[in-house]
């Protein structure tokens, strides 16, 4: 069962009409027409964890409040934008800019700094419905020569991936690569990356039915890694199948490290949230285990957190560690990374801005991050916000 919500979605002190993407925005050409995984409910009581800090790609770590350390002093830089109504997904264009999903809208935004964003226009066929909506946003590794976007939603039948055109200033021509991943109101996955392989990797949530991430036949529970065309990468564990793992209850954060190591940030369901270190063909155990379980034909976490402390969504690696965005635990967590594992975690920003949806690396260096205070959670007045971080304050 999805967790318990505990604030309905409001809009926060001086929001505009709900169309309105920001309160001063420039509006582009429009497209070619053509437990849940967030909740902050409450989980029960858990008792404190033990701590392990043996850096071993096989170790484990369980993080709770008393072993992290205080949140810092570090400050943004900058806030990109604000009054963005549930932004989801972040990625960085070849300019600098960036692009920006609105969940419930079912718009694109084109964010740069000092600029009021652009709406580029509402995908084509997005149906909201709970936390599904216009998620993961991926831009082509060769967007050079073949200006392409990618866009994970939700659909009237199922969660899709499109292709989109992106050129002078407008997203055009859409076209499904990948459709048939199961919708629901809550676990749906969602992100979108290109790895440094150059293909594109898919996170889906079990969609409600857990049954479905031990079934490697089905696409929920899983993270895909396909063609730009949408087929099945070279080289899949599987044969013919655009699974890469499975196991997953609901993954919504993948990102590499220099050295090729892949991450992966999962909801639990009551008891632990996780990092993993995702290798192809493994199984990460859900519905069968959550959390470390030490059984053979599982692949345990390389760091578990309670879920009042995690509910972790996008996640980037830079400056040596993976840095985790935290809805319901209202936190950066940053995870250092050691040559065969990871060091203990330290929970940044502890309630500064409420709940974090992505965490992504800049050109620049710094880090942008994404809140989700407009759907659940108490919203400031500027609220959702991009913010960028100076990682040299932390």
């Amino acid at each position: 069962m999805p967790r318990a919500p505990v604030h309905p979605r409001r809009k926060g002190p001086g929001r505009t009409s709900a169309g309105a993407a920001t309160a001063s925005v420039v509006v582009g050409v429009l497209f070619v027409s053509g437990c849940s995984g967030d909740d902050p409910g409450p989980t029960g009581t858990v008792s404190a964890p033990r701590i392990s800090t043996s850096a071993t790609s096989s170790a484990s770590t369980t993080t709770s409040p008393s072993t992290t350390a205080s949140p810092t002093s570090a400050a943004a830089t900058a806030t990109i934008a604000k009054d963005l109504d549930v932004p989801w997904g972040l990625a960085f264009l070849p300019d600098g800019s960036a692009l920006v999903t609105l969940r419930d809208e079912g718009r694109l935004l084109q964010v740069r700094a000092g600029q009021a964003p652009r709406v580029l226009g509402e995908v084509p066929g997005v149906t909201p419905d709970g936390e599904g909506g216009l998620l993961g946003v991926a831009v082509s590794p060769d967007f050079a020569t073949d200006q392409s976007i990618f866009v994970y939603f939700t659909a009237a039948d199922d969660n899709r991936v499109v292709r989109l055109t992106f050129a002078d200033g407008a997203a055009t021509r859409p076209t499904v690569v990948l459709r048939g991943i199961p919708k629901a109101g809550h676990h749906n996955g969602g992100r979108l990356a290109f790895g440094p392989d150059g293909y594109l990797y898919v996170t889906t949530g079990d969609a409600g039915k857990s049954d479905r991430s031990q079934d490697k036949e089905a696409l929920g529970g899983k993270i895909l890694r396909i063609t730009k065309d949408g087929k099945p990468a070279p080289g899949n564990p599987f044969g013919a199948s655009p699974v890469w793992s499975y196991g997953h209850r609901n993954v919504q954060g993948i990102a590499w490290a220099p050295d090729g190591r892949m991450f992966a940030s999962e909801f639990g369901q009551n008891t632990w949230d996780e990092l993993n270190l995702i290798q192809p063909g493994r199984n990460y155990g859900w519905p069968v285990v959550e959390g470390r379980a030490g059984r053979s034909g599982f692949t345990d976490p390389l760091v578990q957190w309670a879920t009042s402390d995690a509910s972790p969504s996008g996640i980037a690696v830079t400056e040596g560690a993976v840095w985790m965005a935290a809805l319901r635990g209202e936190s950066l967590w940053r995870v250092p990374l050691t040559t065969n594992g990871v060091g203990r975690p330290d929970r940044l920003l502890e309630g500064r801005y409420g709940r974090l949806r992505d965490a992504v690396t800049a050109p620049d260096g710094r880090l942008w991050v994404l809140t989700s205070n407009t759907f659940r959670g108490t919203p400031a007045a500027d609220d959702d916000r991009v913010v960028a971080l100076s990682l040299d304050d932390f």
